[in-house]
């Protein structure tokens, strides 16, 4: 590895946390494409003891690859980050925009949700509201099951995709034929004016297009990475989204060409 940035290193090497350190090493290993124990242990502070069972529970979760002394990554170019890993990735984003998107339902609506780490977030704010929602992955039905609440959980049919929990297949394009809601919230891999939404999957990109098929209001989740962004599954084009809520990376121009699309952005 030859650019792991050690700067980090007296800023992240006392009183890091367990998920703040996982963090840092995903991220070195992804941008260099491999690390020694050695290397992390030096841009952490941690012990080597202690990288070694990180890179064992990052590689358990399909973060990484471990190797001998170290971790290499499991990425390709094209290919779509693990769930486990895109989880800890613009937490606070995330976390903002799923606000920004609650904000705009309705007590008594009926939401699909769609699959993803940013619409998770949703779903955790959601669970709280007396909305009905039908979740498209494993990982929100669970979030929604795990804790009863007033909002009324609606569970589709599917396939989950591995890993990503994502719901795919004839059972859940049935399910999301034979239903209208008020609202889909909608994630995406890329997102651009030119070449509208896309997904890295082609099932999910399926999925994504019935879902808002099934919609009067479509609202877009997605972060500042996934504008200027474009995935090789077509979706549908941006103005299909109502209005896109995302954060203040999203490059200026491509949030200016959006509107100028007809979608309403919201940046927060």
């Amino acid at each position: 590895m030859n650019n792991l940035d050690v700067r980090f290193l007296v800023v992240f090497n006392r009183g890091m946390s367990n998920a703040d350190r996982h963090r840092l090493i995903a991220k070195a290993v992804r941008d260099s494409g491999e690390a020694t124990v050695q290397e992390l242990a030096e841009l952490t502070g941690a012990s080597e003891m202690t990288i070694r069972r990180d890179l064992d529970t990052l590689a358990a979760q399909g973060v990484l690859e471990r190797v001998r002394g170290g971790a290499r990554t499991l990425l390709l170019r094209g290919e779509e980050p693990p769930f486990a890993l895109r989880a800890h990735e613009a937490v606070d984003a995330k976390r903002r925009i799923a606000a920004g998107i609650s904000a705009l339902i309705a007590d008594g609506e009926s939401v699909l949700l769609d699959s993803g780490t940013t619409c998770l977030e949703v779903g955790r704010l959601l669970r709280e509201r007396s909305v009905t929602v039908m979740p498209l992955s494993l990982q929100a039905i669970h979030l929604f099951g795990e804790t009863p609440g007033p909002a009324t959980l609606v569970v589709p049919g599917g396939q989950p995709r591995a890993a990503e929990g994502a719901l795919t297949g004839p059972l859940t394009l049935a399910s999301l034929a034979a239903l209208r809601f008020d609202t889909a919230v909608i994630g995406c891999c890329g997102l651009t004016a030119a070449d509208g939404l896309t997904a890295y999957d082609l099932d999910d990109a399926a999925v994504k297009k019935a879902g808002i098929a099934s919609a009067r209001r479509v609202i877009g989740a997605a972060d500042g990475s996934k504008l200027g962004h474009t995935a090789y599954a077509y979706v549908g084009p941006a103005a299909l989204l109502h209005t896109l809520v995302t954060d203040t990376t999203a490059a200026a121009g491509e949030v200016t060409a959006l509107e100028v699309g007809g979608t309403v952005v919201r940046t927060v």
